[in-house]
Order: C-alpha cells, then sequence, then structure tokens
C-alpha cells in the first residue's frame, strides 16, 4: 500500500499543528535527542493565548523556545523524569523545574496507568519507510507509551533521525497519528565523552579486574562508567555482551576493538540490546538501519527479571555520595536536585539477580566545594535531604580510586569499616570517631 496520500493529508505547518493545544493540557515534547524543535517555536508563539500548559520532558538537551519565552514558568510548567545539565541550569536561573520521581523501567506503566492523561504528544521521528512507519530514533525508551495514551499525536520529521531497528515499540504508524510536520532537519545533539582523569581510571581499573570473557556490560553516564568502556576496548576481554539502558560510544569502541560480539548472551544473543542512545554523530551513523543493534523500550531493558537472564551482567554506575551503612546516593545534593533515580536501581537489582553477576557503585572519594575546601564522599550519614538511589540492602560493590568493597553479608560494622578503608585518607580517623558515636564500630577494627 502506498502511505503518501495519507503523509500528505496529515502534514501541515508547525503553526497549524500547534493549535490543537489548549490551557490546561498536558503536552509531551519528546526525550534526548527527539524533543521537538519547530513545534517548540511555534508553540513559544502562542505564549499570550494559554496558561497552565504542562510539559513532560526527560534529560533536556536543547534549550526549550517555550522558556525562553516563559522565563518564569507561569505559562509553560516544565516536568522532568530525569533531569540534565541543561534542566540544572535552568533551574539555577529561575526556571522552575519539577522533576518526576520514578524508577525507569516502570516508566512506560506510569504513562499508560498512573498519570494525567496526555492531551497532545509530540516527538522528532526519522522518515516515514515505504510500509508507512515513522522510527523514534534513539529515543525507544517510553515513546510507544506516551503515543499510545495521548489523545492528539503529532510527529516532527527529522531527516538526520537514524532508523533505529528493534526490538519492539521503536516505530509508530501513520494511521496512529494526527499531524506530520516537516522540521528544518538539525543535527542531533552530540555528548562527548570527558577525558578520564587518573582517578577515573584507577576506579575502571578496579571493575575491569571484576570482568571476565563472556560477561555482558551495562554502562550508565559519567566518566568512571566510560572509562571502564576505554579499558575493555584497549584489553583482551573476548565475547562480551551489551544490555543497557543507555548506548554510548564506549559500547561503539568495544565493539570495534573486538570485544563486543553478544555471543554469549542468553537473550538477544549477537545483538547490541539498548533503549536509548547518546553520542557522537558516529555511533549515530553506527546504530542507523544496523540490523545487530536492537532497540526495545525501557521497560525491556531495565527489567531486573530480563537483564538477570544475561549469566555475569556487570552493571556500572556512578554516585554522588555514600554513608557508612551502604546507602548510596546518585540525584541529589541535599535537597538540591541532580539528576535522577533513572535505570541505576534497575541494574544493581538485576545484576545481583544475574548468574555471577555484579553491581558497581563508583565515585571519587572526596571533591573541591566552591570555597575550595576538600570534603568527602564517603560520609557517616547522608545529609538532610538526600535521596536513597540503592537502599543499603541493595547496594552491592562500592568504590573509589582506594578500592572497592562488597557490601552484601556484611554487619554494620563491617561495612563501616570497609567503607573508611574507601575514603581519602585524611578523612578516616573522623569517619572512624562517627562510627563510634554511631554504635557500628568495632574497637578490635583496624584500618
Amino acid at each position: 500500500m502506498n502511505w503518501m496520500k495519507e503523509y500528505r493529508r496529515k502534514l501541515v505547518l508547525p503553526e497549524q499543528a500547534v493549535k490543537c493545544i489548549k490551557s490546561g493540557d498536558w503536552v509531551d515534547y519528546g526525550l534526548l535527542c527527539g524533543q521537538v524543535r519547530i513545534l517548540d517555536e511555534a508553540l513559544a508563539k502562542r505564549k499570550d493565548e494559554l496558561k497552565d500548559v504542562k510539559i513532560w520532558s526527560m534529560l533536556t538537551l536543547s534549550p526549550p523556545k517555550i522558556i525562553e519565552a516563559d522565563p518564569g514558568g507561569k505559562i509553560f510548567v516544565w516536568n522532568s523524569w530525569h533531569y540534565s545539565s541543561l534542566d540544572r541550569r535552568l533551574l539555577s536561573n529561575g526556571t522552575p523545574v519539577y522533576y518526576s520521581p520514578m524508577r525507569y523501567s516502570e516508566l512506560p506503566r506510569y504513562v499508560r496507568e498512573e498519570i494525567e492523561p496526555i492531551n497532545v504528544s509530540m516527538h522528532q521521528v526519522a522518515p516515514m519507510d515505504k510500509h508507512g512507519y515513522f522510527n523514534f530514533g534513539p529515543q525507544n525508551s517510553h515513546s510507544k507509551a506516551v503515543c499510545d495514551r495521548a489523545k492528539i499525536v503529532i510527529v516532527e520529521v527529522n531527516q538526520n533521525q537514524p532508523r533505529c531497528l528493534g526490538g519492539y515499540h521503536e516505530a509508530i504508524h501513520i494511521s496512529e497519528i494526527d499531524f506530520i510536520v516537516e522540521g528544518e532537519n538539525p543535527p542531533l545533539n552530540q555528548l562527548k565523552n570527558p577525558t578520564p582523569s587518573p582517578i577515573d581510571l584507577q576506579v575502571a581499573e578496579y571493575i575491569t579486574e571484576e570482568i571476565y570473557d563472556g560477561a555482558c556490560i551495562q554502562l550508565g553516564i559519567g566518566g568512571m562508567p566510560s572509562a571502564v568502556g576505554d579499558i575493555i576496548a584497549a584489553s583482551d576481554l573476548k565475547d562480551l555482551g551489551c544490555h543497557t539502558e543507555m548506548l554510548g560510544d564506549p559500547y561503539l569502541k568495544m565493539y570495534q576493538a573486538g570485544n563486543l560480539t553478544g555471543q554469549r548472551k542468553a537473550i538477544d544473543q549477537g545483538k547490541i540490546t539498548y533503549s536509548f542512545a547518546l553520542g557522537s554523530q558516529e555511533l549515530y551513523d553506527f546504530i542507523d538501519d544496523n540490523p545487530l543493534c536492537a532497540s526495545y523500550p525501557v521497560d525491556y531493558t531495565n527489567r531486573p527479571s530480563i537483564a538477570a537472564l544475561n549469566d555475569n551482567l556487570i552493571t556500572v554506575n556512578s554516585a554522588i555520595e555514600v554513608d557508612l551503612y551502604g546507602q548510596v546516593c546518585s540525584e541529589s545534593w541535599g535537597t538540591r536536585h541532580i539528576s535522577g533515580t533513572g535505570g541505576q536501581l534497575d541494574f544493581v537489582l538485576a545484576a545481583y539477580e544475574s548468574r555471577g553477576g555484579k553491581a558497581f557503585v563508583c565515585l571519587p572519594s572526596c571533591y573541591q566545594d566552591k570555597n575550595g575546601i576538600i570534603k568527602s564522599r564517603i560520609v557517616p550519614t547522608l545529609p538532610l535531604g538526600a535521596i536513597v538511589t540503592d537502599s543499603r540492602t541493595v547496594a552491592h560493590y562500592i568504590v573509589t580510586e582506594y578500592g572497592k568493597f562488597n557490601l552484601k553479608g556484611k554487619t554494620v560494622w563491617q561495612r563501616a569499616e570497609g567503607l573508611i578503608n574507601l575514603a581519602h585518607p585524611q578523612f578516616r580517623d573522623e569517619l572512624i570517631v562517627a562510627a563510634q558515636e554511631q554504635g557500628i564500630w568495632r574497637h578490635s577494627n583496624r584500618i
């Protein structure tokens, strides 16, 4: 069947498409590189006609025009499932950015069952194929769930969006779409991997010691997980697999180096399995129309019972602080929100359920505050308002540049001793005093 007649019938100008948005509506803006651009500009021009339009977003990468038009958030209310650096910057500049707590594997269900109905969903997509499908590009995640829940679906076509093969829920059919707009085809946002610091590399070395041929790898966002990928790519490890939420350039390096084949995976054998991708243009070119890669919704990639089907699942994620009980905070400085729970908890749980699996949460032992004072990231207790991302009962390995420690099966005094050993030496004595005051230190312990 030729779907072009239907395409032409639904093709409108962006100004026409956004007329369907009314005061009080909930509108989904897409996520990551799928955030709409020309529809955003068109909606910003309607600022004086509307009020209380609530926007759903996630990991904002491009400055929204509606925020430029309404920086105080009086008309357009920006809501995020996971903060990006841009979201933090918007908040620090006075624009309200409201976080919605979630466990990433549950997000499609939240969208379908828990949140208020979505009036309009707007997504940037790849061009329609001959079968009438628009691919979501490297933003599978919860995109199909949003479109299924929305009363009106608008797509913004971008010729630069790669066609990411599934898996499933990687595309939407023209019969499910109300309006099509053709964009200006901007290039996709790129994420530059930071140059690993000596601390990053030391932490990565400790983790890589625990990885064996045939392991399945999940790497989170940040310098330390990225450094693990770099070290693997320079190693002689063989037949590694990929089952992850975020596909980044470290996986491409591992594949190009011959480490990553997926041949020992229990599910999706031979496939690079992911839910969204963020990295270089080389990465986007690699995943475009590539049968080696499988794009899935996040309730598949991140569901612990599914990810754990892969033996020897090694998961690597970052943290902000860890207290002496083993509570991990990865999303806030006290009450100051930084990112979100995301998929960290999902993969900490999944790794331990996997036969031979291990979950690593890594962080530098200390940091320098804005006044130049060195402070420990291993703390007696998490500060007031800090969010516990991984409870003390689920956290597995904690890693700093001073070593790694397995929390599983350890008493509170064993945890205190092991975690103090991971702290910077200048803070260990005061941490011992705090542990004594909290009743979790045995006097027979020695550092």
